[in-house]
């Protein structure tokens, strides 16, 4: 089909399921991971980290280390290279714990403190293990808590404020008919991909190479151009395949202390982590403390709306899990006062984890609304549908579209909520209580500045190159839909080169914002790619290149709250007898923008679902008040959902195409595990008449706090 121009017209890409075009690549071992790709000469860092949770080095006694066979160095804060500790950062500020050996101060258990590089990785590792680090241990604090006298009200970010005020709070709650005022915590849960932080790097002539496991090398690229001291030009960083990221995979050690060492040696050196390392030196979602006041009239119109939250970070940079902003999107009240508060301790900075704020922060304002519900005598859908504003309750901006209550209306028809008695306890299958609940759930969708090219090259075929990174997502199917749309033509003759900080500035695999930022840049592209094709004649050797930079477009966008919606729902059961929580079935429908391809996005959705089922029922890492580690930082130690914990998990969509955004789209990356753990904690209380305030919701918990069921016979 061609249009009037005589250019393809549309085929119809978008929107149809396709598999991803490294999939075979992937599955036969053929993709390479950072890990796996052999360079000459490689050499192996190992790293060592510090066993006390705060204090100083005394000494690093290396000699013994440097005579063991294959050893090439050992690297600490006494002979490794001097770098910029002042650089800027993509996000606005350094993390000390990139400026890796500079120093002799521990601020927390973890902390690097040497690099041993050997000829082979068993020989880095058996050497890292054989040095003896001494220190100079001071008294350390790592017990987090509410209402801890250190806790502090940060300042205002680019990622949020602080705390946000509207009206009376305390005036409106003594004037509603129905008050809820509860606490709620969540632990401190760990990212964990497959894919361990690893990183190669080299010098080629006068150019730093690095070969990363990332989420974006624009990113990485630009802070290790700046701690190094280097032109932008001068470092290259790639990322051919990805394991998994969740927000973890930045500037971390890896790549700096692999950059130092090929500096020191000349020669490439790789430093790969292990799982026990990433527990400390990778970043984490802080636990948190949440308190909840709810204020409604007679009809379940909500007068006030408090919530307040407090976090930890470390003593050397401030990370804070904004959890009390999802209620700023949500709804709406005259009186609406929102905080986050952190406090420092003597532990591993915290970082962004897959719906870092929205996800903990929906626990307990999902459960809140859930105890409204109960109080109010309305039923949980219709509570909320009630509560829908029509603009940001904070900002007073319009939505660029919202249709929270289409999901909801949706999700209740498939669900068969119609046929759920409101009363907890009543439905049994021997010594299983069973149970349903539902949340809503919200995610931010913003997008970036980025740049593309796309070719058409002199075979028929056309080549779309952006610095885009495939985390797992399916990205580079994503991007190849979006142009073969737009050009019209079969996918199969789009190629997509990406994951190359030479292919000009991205946006990075973060915060549900990379497909959307990379497809209005690839459409940008082709857009002028089609009209200089439209001019008709041959194309020559090299192609015909159209570029595009879509910073100027995006910064024209008009001040609007752009989210993505959904609403979650599941069925548990409870045995009484053993305090065990099983999710028979989940059911998640999104808002979600236009939908590139159903099937990598009902994999992104699916798979937050069953993470948000993880940190209903399992994941919990348990820091140790003596040694200020973790107890078991291993996927042994640290529980998650397995096959056996996952039952029938379906997510779907509504129609809401952003129609500010030349695709569409918005985001699917971290909606799916909002609200999952609000659905799963409100099924409980269904099943059991108990509510459970505090995650996980472990077997000895259920036990302990037993039922509030008329006539429950245990094991009846």
């Amino acid at each position: 089909m061609t249009t009037t121009t005589g250019i393809p017209a549309a085929t119809g890409a978008l929107g149809t399921a396709r598999t991803r075009v490294e999939g075979r690549d992937k599955v036969t071992g053929a993709a390479r991971y950072t890990g796996d790709i052999p360079l000459p000469e490689l050499a192996h860092g190992w790293l060592v980290l510090s066993t006390v949770a705060r204090g100083r080095v005394r000494s690093v006694e290396s000699e013994a280390v440097l005579a063991m066979p294959g050893v090439l160095a050992v690297l600490h804060h006494q002979n490794a290279p001097r770098i910029n500790l002042d650089y800027v950062g993509m996000i606005g500020r350094p993390d000390p714990i990139i400026g890796v050996f500079q120093q002799d101060r521990v601020p927390f258990r973890g902390w690097p403190v040497a690099l041993v590089v050997a000829e082979r990785p068993e020989q880095a590792r058996e050497a890292a293990e054989q040095l003896v680090v001494h220190y100079d241990q001071e008294p350390h604090d790592v017990t987090f808590y509410a209402g801890h006298p250190g806790a502090y009200t940060p300042e205002d970010s680019p990622f949020g404020r602080a705390e946000e005020t509207k009206g009376d709070v305390e005036a409106e709650l003594a004037a509603s008919a129905f008050v809820v005022d509860a606490e709620y915590t969540t632990p401190e849960e760990h990212h964990n991909p497959m894919e361990p932080h690893a990183a190669t790097a080299h010098w080629d002539g006068g150019r730093l190479e690095v070969l990363d496991s990332n989420q974006g090398s624009t990113w990485v690229a630009t802070e290790l151009a700046q701690i190094f001291s280097l032109d932008p030009g001068s470092v290259r960083v790639r990322s051919e395949h990805v394991g998994g990221g969740f927000g973890s995979k930045t500037v971390r050690p890896t790549q700096v202390a692999a950059a130092m060492a090929a500096t020191v040696l000349q020669r490439p050196v790789r430093v790969v982590m292990t799982r026990r390392q990433m527990f400390s030196a990778i970043g984490y979602r802080s636990p948190t403390a949440q308190r909840v006041r709810l204020g409604a009239d007679a009809s379940g119109k909500l007068r006030a709306l408090d919530h307040r939250s407090e976090c930890l970070t470390s003593t050397v940079h401030e990370f804070i899990e904004r959890s009390a902003s999802v209620g700023r999107v949500l709804y709406d009240a005259p009186a609406h006062h929102t905080s986050d508060r952190v406090v420092r301790l003597d532990v591993p900075t915290p970082t962004f984890m897959r719906g870092p704020g929205e996800a903990p922060g929906s626990f307990a304002l999902e459960c809140a609304l859930d105890e409204l519900a109960e109080k109010s005598g309305i039923d949980p859908i219709e509570l909320r549908v009630r509560n829908e504003p029509d603009r940001g309750p904070i900002s007073g901006l319009p939505f660029s579209s919202r249709n929270l209550v289409a999901c909801m209306e949706e999700g209740s028809r498939r669900f068969g909520w119609a046929d759920r008695d409101p009363r907890p306890g009543l439905r049994r299958e021997g010594r299983w209580l069973l149970g349903t609940g539902m949340a809503a759930a919200s995610f931010h969708s913003g997008v970036g500045p980025s740049t593309a090219a796309v070719t058409a090259e002199a075979n028929g075929t056309f080549t779309v190159r952006i610095n885009a990174a495939d985390i797992g997502t399916g990205a580079r199917t994503a991007i190849a839909l979006v142009a073969a749309d737009a050009l019209g033509v079969d996918p199969e003759r789009v190629r997509v080169v990406m994951a190359d900080s030479d292919l000009g500035p991205a946006m990075f695999a973060g915060g549900s914002m990379g497909t959307r930022s990379w497809a209005w840049a690839v459409s940008m592209a082709v857009a002028e790619l089609r009209e200089r094709l439209a001019l008709g004649g041959n194309i020559p050797p090299e192609g015909i290149t159209a570029r595009s930079d879509t910073s100027e477009a995006i910064g024209a966008l008009a001040q609007k709250e752009r989210h993505s919606f959904g609403a979650q729902f599941a069925e548990v059961a409870v045995d009484v007898t053993s305090g065990e929580v099983r999710v028979r079935r989940m059911l998640g429908i999104f808002a979600a923008g236009r939908i590139v391809n159903p099937l990598t996005a009902r994999n992104q959705l699916v798979g937050g679902m069953i993470w948000g089922i993880s940190m209903a029922l399992h994941e919990e890492a348990i820091r140790d008040r003596a040694s200020g580690g973790h107890v078991g930082p291993d996927l042994a130690g640290y529980h998650f959902a397995a096959n056996a914990d996952v039952p029938l998990v379906e997510a779907d969509w509504v129609d809401d195409p952003d129609p500010d955004d030349p695709v569409g789209i918005k985001g699917v990356g971290e909606v799916g595990i909002v609200g999952a753990a609000a659905a799963i904690a409100n099924a409980v209380w269904h099943a059991t008449g108990v509510r459970h305030r505090h995650l996980p919701i472990r077997p000895d918990r259920v036990l302990s706090a037993g039922t509030n069921v008329p006539e429950h016979r245990p094991g009846a």
